[in-house]
């Protein structure tokens, strides 16, 4: 074998490898957490978020939802995108066991515009939403609409909002169409050495819902740790949330688990 064969995979590893070394030894656990509390931060990240629902229908059943949602910014850090994979397990509400469908739903594609700012850090920019769940776990439609973010980092605080609003546009004409819309704050209070406390309950809203059955209002708290596997920083953390709103056969509760890896936005050293 030639040395020119084995010189990309070698310095594929070694890139590999150095990523979290490099950011490890740039920053600290304190500084890190204080950047994964803002969701425009010129960070790459991969947070995996697991949301299990508890009491669906009549037979209170358990929803899991598993999203995969990669953070990438671009061009020096004014451009961040953000694609959210949500992987279902959904029971059949109508029984007391037994499960509906499994597997990927609809992915939401959104890129921020983040200017240069003082003390407050906003973002803008479209959102969509693709029609790769299928019939049984998504719309069947292709939808697109605003988004926007902002916050203040103030010592250990960081307090912002998110909201989103998607309709569609294209897709299965005999579904019926998407109106809807998503506004999460998130508060966030630094402990030190890497330890936070949290809350950002992500509320919801179908317009196309009847009366009554529209929105989804939780209310909770949790907390988590920013910590180095080796050199590799992660931040873990948890929160439960109660819902005082929602549709009949909704949820009453979440359990929310997220393992974040953080990594250097592309380009920096």
């Amino acid at each position: 074998m030639s040395r020119s064969s084995t010189s990309a995979p070698a310095m594929l590893a070694i890139a590999i490898l150095t990523v979290p070394v490099c950011l490890a030894a740039q920053q600290s656990a304190d500084e890190l957490a204080q950047q994964a509390a803002n969701p425009i931060a010129d960070l790459m990240s991969i947070p995996f978020q697991n949301n299990v629902d508890f009491g669906l229908g009549p037979y209170d059943r358990t929803r899991n939802v598993l999203n995969i949602q990669p953070v990438v910014p671009l061009a020096g850090g004014r451009l961040i995108t953000r694609t959210i994979f949500p992987f279902l397990w959904l029971p059949d509400v109508s029984a007391e066991s037994g499960s509906f469908s499994s597997g990927l739903g609809d992915v939401l594609f959104t890129a921020f515009y983040v200017p240069p700012s003082g003390s407050v850090t906003w973002g803008i920019g479209p959102v969509l939403e693709l029609p790769t769940g299928g019939a049984s776990r998504g719309a069947q439609k292709w939808s697109v609409g605003p988004s926007g973010v902002a916050l203040v980092q103030r010592g250990p605080w960081t307090l912002g909002i998110l909201a989103n609003a998607v309709w569609s546009v294209a897709g299965e004409s005999a579904r019926s169409d998407v109106s809807k819309g998503v506004l999460q704050y998130f508060i966030v209070y630094q402990l030190g050495n890497g330890w936070y406390v949290n809350s950002a309950p992500i509320i919801s809203v179908d317009w196309k819902a009847s009366a009554g059955q529209q929105w989804v209002v939780p209310v909770g708290a949790g907390g988590g740790k920013l910590l180095f596997l080796g050199k590799l920083p992660v931040n873990l953390q948890s929160q439960a949330y109660y819902n005082v709103v929602k549709p009949d056969r909704g949820p009453d509760w979440q359990l929310r688990f997220q393992v974040q890896v953080l990594l250097p936005a592309p380009g920096s050293r």
